[in-house]
């Protein structure tokens, strides 16, 4: 705790007079390093976080947290498997789901697409993500499908057109194997916020798609969704054993676990490197307090002989120090809040000034920019910076502590 005179000092210290200009712009420079470096730092991470939550969630509520898949494509006794899957601990929910790459054509052009069938309670599941049309009239075996965003806008298909989709594992003549062409509606144009998704995905009903794909009555996936994604290889682990020789399971840890590793290892070296920029914002706090010390040796010196103890020098520069790196940290989150809120228009803004793409969906999976802040993230950054501060004052103080009034005022 700071007595009244400490306190008294620090303040002082703090706004130093008119003709110490250059230890005030020195200082003011040391808030504006803190604040900028806190506000990249909480930005990138929160974006860096959104990213990740943001691809976690779009994958897994259009994939499921896991998916358990026949080892021939296929999976004929499907009820009973589904039934054991639901009654296992920590699941809550299971889908059969079939899903195969084929391609489809419109208007002449041609383009490879993911077809997924899927029951209508999961394809009405879609209706907040329904840009176009009415996802309830492709369910029930209407004859429609529900089509991305991007392979619409690729292909130029509007709701009511006319899609065919060709599968070349038709049914097998005399002449040979003959491709299967069948002719769907578009009922509905979805955007899921993933590009490759928006770009591929059509989605039709359960039974229409196995008989397109002549699969009868069987499916080639259960969609597996758990209480915990994180855990999802602890809850699932007890069914393992029980679908040796019949089936595999895959979750999303092992079928996006290139993409994750490489957005975790980002993070990390991002975090790792922008926190340099801490490390310069403390030594311009120690640069302005050497200044300080050089400027009030006199002062210093009077208030020793005042009865001042190395103590309480100790006391006032590290305050004075330590409330530099606090202002600058405070501004640096409220900054880094301001353009968190304002992310889109400002990636507009550089975009149209540089007149190039910043955020290409194309490359970044999503079609907007994300952002999550965590709370202790945000703790752990403002902690960095203050720590940093705090050593910063250290030497500063200790030499002022050390002053010796004597050799200060020998001569005065």
């Amino acid at each position: 705790m700071l007595s009244p005179f400490e306190w008294m000092i620090a303040k002082r210290y703090l706004w130093p007079g008119r003709g110490e200009a250059f230890i005030a712009l020195v200082a003011g420079i040391s808030v504006g390093v803190v604040a900028l470096s806190v506000a990249l730092l909480v930005v990138v991470m929160s974006v860096m976080n959104g990213f990740r939550g943001e691809l976690l969630d779009k994958i897994t509520g259009l994939n499921g947290h896991a998916v358990v898949q026949g080892y021939d494509g296929k999976i004929a006794d499907w009820q009973p498997l589904m039934a054991q899957i639901e009654a296992t601990p920590g699941v809550t929910s299971a889908s059969p789901m079939i899903e195969r790459p084929l391609l489809t054509s419109f208007g002449g052009r041609v383009e490879a697409i993911f077809l997924r069938g899927q029951t209508d309670e999961d394809l009405t599941g879609l209706g907040d993500k329904v840009l176009m049309g009415d996802i309830r009239s492709v369910s029930g075996g209407s004859g429609k499908v529900a089509i991305g965003s991007r392979l619409a806008q690729n292909l130029g298909i509007r709701v009511g057109d006319t899609i065919t989709i060709i599968n070349p594992q038709g049914r097998t003549t005399p002449f040979g194997t003959s491709i299967r062409q069948v002719g769907y509606e578009v009922g509905a144009i979805f955007e899921v916020g993933i590009y490759t998704f928006d770009e591929k995905f059509v989605m039709l009903p359960l039974k229409e798609a196995q008989t397109l794909l002549l699969m009868g009555d069987s499916v080639a996936q259960i969609e597996v969704t758990v209480t915990d994604p994180d855990k999802v290889g602890e809850i699932l682990a007890p069914l393992a054993d029980s679908l040796t020789g019949k089936a595999i399971i895959a979750d999303w840890k092992a079928m996006n676990s290139a993409l994750f590793e490489a957005l975790q290892v980002e993070r990390v070296a991002m975090f790792f490197a922008l926190s340099f920029m801490v490390l310069v914002a403390s030594f311009n706090i120690l640069s302005s307090l050497v200044m300080l010390v050089r400027a009030k040796t006199r002062d210093i010196a009077i208030m020793r002989t005042m009865g001042a103890t190395r103590r309480s020098m100790i006391k006032i520069f590290v305050t004075t120090g330590s409330t530099v790196g606090a202002i600058g940290t405070m501004t640096g989150l409220a900054l880094g809040a301001v353009i968190l809120f304002f992310r889109e228009p400002i990636v507009g803004f550089i975009a149209f000034v540089t007149g190039q793409e910043i955020w290409d969906p194309e490359v970044r999976f999503l079609s907007t920019l994300p952002s999550r802040t965590d709370p202790w993230e945000v703790l752990g950054i403002v902690l960095l910076a203050l720590g940093m501060s705090f050593l910063a004052t250290l030497y500063p103080a200790f030499k002022a502590a050390n002053t010796d009034p004597v050799q200060v005022l020998r001569y005065e």
